[in-house]
């Protein structure tokens, strides 16, 4: 799940990765930016051939990560998406987590030397790296990066985006509907930093929320942390001792120990970027599928196509795209389909996320 802008999209966690997921996880991309929904055809922009840009006779993609990449979640995902396709097609990945955004241009031009074909910065937090792409030790490479909103396009660059008030307002809708079902008015997000995005997550998700439950109030504890499991545990504690039936841990590393122990107090949970709804330990109650991963991999299947059209911005819509998505786990009832029609609504644009978020939140 920016560690946070991971996640409000990390997805501009970056947070979570969200750590984004959270964010994240992403922003929308910046107003300049040509949108498109669907993947990006036509050809790269940038005159090279995919997925062989070097012509060394072999594929490899280097991925940078600010996160940890055995997290479990945001950072990971992305990483894993690379692994799975790669291995599929008998590419090689080169990856390096825990890059600091202030190391990331030397990262990048490290990585460049080991002739990689594609850089994939795996958060916005990672967008110092970018004037690597036009120098000549990377001058046969793509990029691809989740875009954040201050993120302008580049030529040699697909930036993939999304607008976090979608899902994040779909996660408190689909929250609603458990706890309307369960006679739970309490609900709660667990954050690290205090920063905008954070802020700007925990009111799309209790706006969703006050969709189906009018009453409903959201207790948000930001940790400064979001990797920190023992802080994590501690805001999960508070929160249930003051009555709090319904836990989101908006989250990077530390989302499985405050699952865990939101789960063993009874408390509902909903996952920051990844569908977990198989996982038993800790169990999730709802997936908020916003991983960078699913972008990813949709990314590596144009750019072995050589059809990754770099300089552009991808826009992925709730509603319309695959991802991102919300997924009630256990569903009772008609809980899905009032879930699913509620997306449908976000994606024809009868319902608008930021609007309703200002206007409930």
């Amino acid at each position: 799940m920016t560690t946070k802008s991971m996640l409000w999209r990390r997805r501009a966690a970056t947070g979570l990765a969200l750590a984004g997921v959270l964010a994240l996880s992403g922003c929308t991309g910046n107003a300049t930016a040509p949108e498109a929904t669907g993947s990006a055809s036509g050809g790269s922009d940038s005159g090279l051939k995919q997925p062989d840009v070097n012509g060394d006779g072999k594929v490899v993609i280097g991925v940078l990560s600010p996160g940890d990449i055995n997290d479990h979640g945001y950072y990971q995902s992305f990483v894993d998406s690379a692994d799975a396709f790669a291995k599929e097609k008998g590419w090689t990945i080169i990856k390096r987590g825990s890059v600091p955004p202030s190391d990331a241009l030397t990262a990048a031009r490290a990585m460049c030397q080991q002739h990689v074909d594609m850089v994939a910065l795996g958060a916005s937090e990672l967008k110092t790296a970018i004037p690597a792409s036009e120098e000549p030790v990377c001058g046969k490479t793509v990029w691809y990066m989740p875009s954040a909103s201050d993120t302008d396009v580049h030529p040699r660059v697909l930036l993939s985006a999304d607008d976090p008030n979608q899902s994040l307002f779909a996660a408190g809708y689909a929250a609603g509907l458990k706890m309307k079902a369960a006679g739970y008015t309490k609900a709660g997000f667990i954050t690290g930093s205090k920063a905008d995005f954070s802020v700007a997550a925990a009111k799309a998700f209790q706006a969703g929320i006050r969709e189906v439950v009018p009453k409903g109030t959201v207790t948000s504890t930001y940790t400064g942390d979001f990797n920190d499991s023992a802080k994590a545990k501690e805001a999960t504690q508070a929160q249930i001792s003051q009555g709090i039936k319904v836990v989101y841990p908006y989250l990077g590393g530390a989302t499985d120990a405050a699952a865990q122990l939101a789960e063993q107090g009874g408390a509902l949970t909903l996952t920051p970027g990844t569908d977990r709804c198989d996982s038993t330990s800790p169990k999730f109650d709802i997936s908020v599928i916003f991983s960078m991963g699913d972008y990813f991999h949709a990314a590596l299947e144009e750019f072995a196509k050589n059809h990754l059209k770099t300089g552009t911005a991808r826009v992925w819509k709730l509603g319309v795209d695959p991802y991102p998505t919300v997924k009630i786990c256990r569903p009772k009832g008609d809980q899905a389909q009032q879930l699913e029609q509620f997306m449908h609504k976000i994606g024809t644009d009868k319902i608008d996320p930021a609007a309703e978020v200002k206007r409930l939140g």
